[in-house]
């Protein structure tokens, strides 16, 4: 089985301020006052992300996209973010139109910090708003209020950075219909290109998970989230943004191209901290702690390995990757891509599984005569989920598939 080469980089930058009290991502505090400017262990982190991305091999093609996540990249100095880009365009080139995505948190940059970022390459930022209500940010252990938001969009617009998208959480502890409502009406009078919505997941180790058992009082009820995800695509579509991904939404033109790598289940690299990659059907997780992530890195360097091992991944598993995310764009999957690449009965057998969720309006297929196509003949059109009802149900569905599929 053959998988393409990767074009595309994650790179995790994992430093905060303060840990957010919903977080399970692979995150270092250092603090209020440390940025990338005065803190020692960011500079030394930076340095073990750059050798790291040094000892990997280029695999032959430029990158298209490169997305720095975190954690709050926006605690790097303008050096250190140019550090890390100038490594990688040395190791494997950065295409002159490549799409550089940074997610910022308000109140952590100021004006010549954005300026810098957008000198340096960075062409797309994500903003981590998750609600316009002071009180629900205080309650998610958020460190920028209402204001700061604000100024944020002010210092982005200054700096010419066209490409922004914001980031909003709906069923969070105590929040209400009308609250989210109110959000996402905020959110829209900013006039950001996109814009992600994400449902509270609690999980088990995080602050939340330790206070909260899900469903239960003072979270939301699950007719109540269900009702916010209605709302968002409702006023969000409305408002002329595109429901291009079970969470985001975008203007014609901008959606994310980088997470579409994701979503397409096609090859890229990963750097940093508990960053994963996906390379020749292999996925290759970094340890989530910082000692484990240098000393992972110590072993490469001292082993002088640039090659990165490949295996035959099992084709139910590359099935099920394809089918976990690829229903989560609206466009769904190509009936005839899935055919010639997972062969013709295994489709057949995809189409029977999925037959009473379309007779209940939660998978729409393009295809209706798909049952009737033979040989070499290949089924035209998709397979996609409904939205908002097959979006909303997509983990009834992926549950089921799993039972069917995962042998």
């Amino acid at each position: 089985m053959e998988f393409n080469v990767p074009s595309s980089a994650y790179v995790h930058i994992p430093f905060c301020r303060r840990r957010c009290f919903y977080c399970d991502f692979p995150v270092s505090v250092v603090g209020d006052q440390r940025n990338g400017n005065n803190s020692g262990t960011i500079v030394h982190y930076v340095e073990i992300l750059c050798n790291e991305i040094r000892l990997t091999e280029n695999l032959g093609q430029p990158l298209k996209t490169i997305f720095l996540g975190g954690g709050t990249p926006s605690l790097l100095s303008v050096g250190q973010l140019s550090q890390i880009l100038d490594t990688l365009n040395r190791q494997f080139g950065i295409l002159s139109d490549a799409e550089i995505s940074m997610e910022i948190d308000p109140g952590t940059f100021d004006l010549a910090q954005i300026q810098g970022y957008r000198s340096s390459g960075v062409n797309r930022v994500s903003l981590g708003v998750q609600a316009f209500q002071s009180e629900l940010l205080t309650a998610c252990g958020r460190t920028h209020r209402v204001e700061d938001v604000y100024h944020s969009i002010d210092l982005i617009h200054q700096a010419d950075v066209s490409n922004f998208s914001l980031d909003l959480i709906s069923g969070l502890p105590k929040q209400t219909i009308a609250q989210w409502q109110d959000s996402l009406d905020k959110a829209i009078s900013l006039s950001p290109n996109h814009i992600s919505v994400y449902d509270l997941t609690i999980e088990p180790m995080t602050p939340f998970g330790k206070q909260y058992q899900p469903g239960a009082t003072p979270l939301p009820t699950d007719e109540a989230t269900a009702d916010m995800y209605r709302r968002a695509q409702s006023i969000l579509t409305s408002a002329g943004y595109e429901h291009y991904e079970i969470s985001n939404y975008a203007r014609s033109g901008f959606q994310c191209h980088h997470n579409r790598v994701y979503w397409k289940n096609r090859s890229f690299y990963g750097f940093g901290m508990g960053a994963t990659s996906y390379i020749g059907g292999d996925r290759v997780a970094r340890p989530r702690k910082t000692r484990e992530y240098y000393e992972w890195v110590e072993e490469k360097i001292t082993n002088e390995g640039k090659r990165i091992s490949y295996q035959n991944p099992d084709p139910s598993d590359v099935f099920l990757d394809t089918l976990m995310v690829g229903l989560r764009l609206a466009e769904g999957l190509s009936l005839s891509q899935l055919v010639q690449q997972f062969g013709q009965e295994r489709i057949a057998e995809l189409w029977t599984c999925l037959q009473p969720y379309q007779k209940v309006g939660w998978v729409e297929f393009s295809s209706a005569d798909y049952p009737t196509l033979a040989g070499s003949n290949l089924p035209e059109g998709h397979i996609r989920l409904t939205d908002p009802e097959g979006f909303l149900f997509s983990n009834v569905i992926l549950v089921k598939l799993f039972e069917t599929f995962d042998q």
